[in-house]
């Protein structure tokens, strides 16, 4: 739709960096460019040679910044890597406190995991493929997986934090919300396991993973197997 915009008589003035208020938002874009354009340059540092054998003025000199704007963007290699693991919990935790509440806890984090992979992976799934590679990078890299393993476990409060408010119970006497975060984390690593095992770089696919793991956890739990 065209823009409708205001007699010239009318508009604000300008200043010496544009018209009022559009500042600002042309800014944030050129940082998001700048942060999108490093992390690509990274991955593709660390396919070529190696996360462990790659620099961090190598990455600032392929985007053509200095190493001081890296830093205004990720405390290290391994934050920016991790960048994708809380990019990927926030959304969950958003699109699980989303969910109806008439929901049961286990049905609202099957539905919530869906949610939050396409908002990871855009409309149409393109930033999938990036989301698998660091995936495979965190895998194939004992530092990072380390790393990724650690922040799961000090960065799931906010999970519980929010399957208790939905439940409506303590989730300092309550173990349920806790337990259930715990569950939810086993899950998303095993769908992430057979994921990439796959091939497939589709949220679809990411979720039916998940999915498969999930309608078992209550049969795994109660009663025999046979």
């Amino acid at each position: 739709m065209p823009q409708i915009t205001a007699p010239a008589q009318a508009r604000p003035a300008a200043g010496p960096a544009g018209p009022a208020g559009q500042e600002p938002g042309r800014r944030e874009r050129k940082k998001q460019r700048t942060r999108e354009a490093l992390v690509a340059a990274a991955m593709e540092l660390f396919a070529a040679k190696g996360y462990e054998h790659t620099a961090v003025h190598e990455i600032t000199d392929a985007v053509d910044v200095a190493e001081r704007t890296f830093f205004r963007y990720f405390a290290s290699k391994e934050d920016l890597v991790l960048s994708f693991v809380r990019d990927g919990m926030t959304a969950f935790a958003q699109a699980l406190a989303a969910r109806p509440p008439q929901e049961e806890p286990l049905t609202a984090a099957r539905h919530a995991f869906l949610a939050s992979l396409r908002q990871l992976g855009g409309s149409t799934g393109e930033d999938m493929p990036s989301y698998l590679s660091v995936l495979r990078l965190i895998d194939s890299t004992p530092a990072l997986l380390a790393a990724y393993l650690r922040y799961i476990h000090e960065h799931d409060e906010e999970v519980i934090a929010v399957l208790a408010q939905r439940e409506g119970v303590d989730p300092a006497t309550d173990l349920r919300p806790r337990l259930l975060a715990a569950v939810i984390g086993a899950l998303v690593f095993l769908a992430n396991r057979d994921w990439r095992a796959a091939g497939s770089q589709s949220p679809q696919a990411m979720a039916a993973a998940f999915d498969a793991y999930a309608s078992q956890v209550i049969p795994a739990l109660s009663g025999h197997w046979s």
